[in-house]
C-alpha cells in the first residue's frame, strides 16, 4: 500500500497520472464500472474522468505529447518529466479532477499502481473583445404591440388555416370526380 493522497473538495484543474504495475487484462479490466474504486482507495470514481490505455498505442506522440496535446497540459510543466513519461511501460491511468464529483476524499492506491505525477490545467481565459458584427447587436426594432402581434399572428394562422383547406378541398375534388 502506498501513501495516501488527499484530494481537496472541489478540486478542478487536475490531471494524475498513474503507472498501473498489473498484467494486461487486468489493467483492461479497470475500465468496468467500479474499476479504478477498487485500485484507487475510494468509492463512486465517476469512469468519465478516467482514462485507461497502454502507453504504445500513442505510438510517435508519446505520453507527454498526450499530455500536452490531448489534456492541455502546459509543455513546459511536463517538460521537466518527459524522461520519465517516455520510459513508462505498460498501462497508464490518467485521473482527471472531475472524478472526485467536488468532493473531498483521501485516496489510498494499492500497490498496482504508481503515482507517476501530478500536472494542473491553464485555467480558462473567459475574457473577450465585444463582437462588432450587426447580428451581434441588440435588436433595435422599435417593440410591437401585443395587440399588433396577436394580429400578425391571427393573419398569419389564417393564412395556414387558408392554404390546408384549399389542399384538402383540391384532394377531395380529384377523389370524387
Amino acid at each position: 500500500m502506498t501513501q495516501p493522497l488527499i484530494i481537496p473538495a472541489n478540486e478542478t484543474g487536475k490531471v494524475r497520472v498513474f503507472e498501473l504495475n498489473m498484467p494486461e487484462d487486468c489493467a483492461e479490466d479497470l475500465r468496468q464500472p467500479g474499476g479504478p474504486d477498487g485500485v484507487l482507495g475510494v468509492l463512486q470514481v465517476d469512469p468519465a474522468y478516467v482514462e485507461i490505455f497502454p502507453v504504445e498505442d500513442l505510438e510517435q506522440l508519446g505520453l507527454a505529447g498526450y499530455l500536452v496535446e490531448g489534456c492541455g497540459i502546459p509543455a513546459e510543466q511536463v517538460a521537466p518529466d518527459r524522461a520519465r513519461l517516455e520510459s513508462l511501460k505498460g498501462h497508464v491511468m490518467l485521473v482527471l479532477s472531475r472524478a472526485f464529483g467536488g468532493r473531498a476524499v483521501t485516496l489510498h492506491p494499492t500497490s498496482d499502481i504508481r503515482l507517476v505525477a501530478t500536472y494542473e490545467e491553464p485555467p480558462l481565459d473567459w475574457t473577450a473583445t465585444p463582437i462588432e458584427t450587426a447580428s451581434a447587436r441588440p435588436n433595435t426594432d422599435a417593440p410591437r404591440s401585443p395587440r399588433a402581434a396577436r394580429q400578425r399572428a391571427r393573419q398569419i394562422g389564417g393564412g395556414i388555416f387558408a392554404a390546408f383547406m384549399l389542399l384538402i378541398a383540391a384532394v377531395v375534388y380529384l377523389v370524387l370526380r
